[in-house]
């Protein structure tokens, strides 16, 4: 490959000072920085609804975390990014290269958006399935009123289990339930464009 093709290659270390002054938040895989655009009203409406439920059924040593609080970074595939909302219990595991980023999420939460949708349920979904700590993913569609669970058995197999309206889902990680109608109380109108990752 001629050197006119090829991707500019950042260090990790570029990607974090970037991260330090820049006010948007990017997530960082190969060498390379995405920069992850800001959602829309509904967007926010869906993750602050989804958090909400999340944080009044914690069990004890549990904290919930926003997208803007809590970077997560994964070893075993490179990524580093911000899902809409993490749950990790007990004591957060600092990366060795980030001391800002955290290893051991249990749940992480990615609301979809038209740029997003094939990212989130593909590719960025199997980043999450690799880091061990991570029990279930949670899948919130833009589109519809749908939960989208992902969840790892106790024998490591992944089963996927979808909710719509008039139904909840269960979380093994948590214990808690979330009920469909609930976070898509407001309705729909406009998500727009969530991050913009890698494709």
């Amino acid at each position: 490959m001629s050197s006119a093709a090829r991707h500019v290659h950042h260090t990790y270390a570029e990607y974090l000072a970037l991260e330090e002054e820049s006010p948007i938040r990017h997530e960082y895989l190969d060498g390379e920085i995405y920069a992850m655009a800001g959602g829309t009203p509904d967007h926010a409406a869906l993750a602050a609804a989804i958090i909400q439920r999340l944080g009044g059924a914690l069990p004890p040593g549990c904290r919930v975390f926003t997208s803007s609080d809590l970077r997560v970074r994964i070893a075993e595939t490179g990524l580093s990014t911000y899902p809409d909302a993490t749950v990790v219990c007990g004591k957060t595991l600092r990366a060795a290269d980030d001391p800002l980023a955290v290893v051991n999420p249990v749940l992480v939460v990615e609301i979809t958006s038209p740029s997003t949708e094939d990212y989130d349920r593909g590719e960025k979904l199997r980043h999450y399935k690799s880091l061990a700590s991570v029990r279930e993913v949670l899948l919130v569609s833009h589109r519809e009123s749908r939960l989208t669970l992902v969840k790892r058995t106790d024998r490591g197999e992944w089963v996927t289990n979808d909710a719509g309206a008039g139904e909840s889902v269960k979380l093994d990680s948590t214990g808690g339930e979330i009920v469909v109608n609930d976070v898509y109380s407001g309705g729909l109108e406009d998500i727009g464009n969530g991050s913009v990752g890698p494709s």
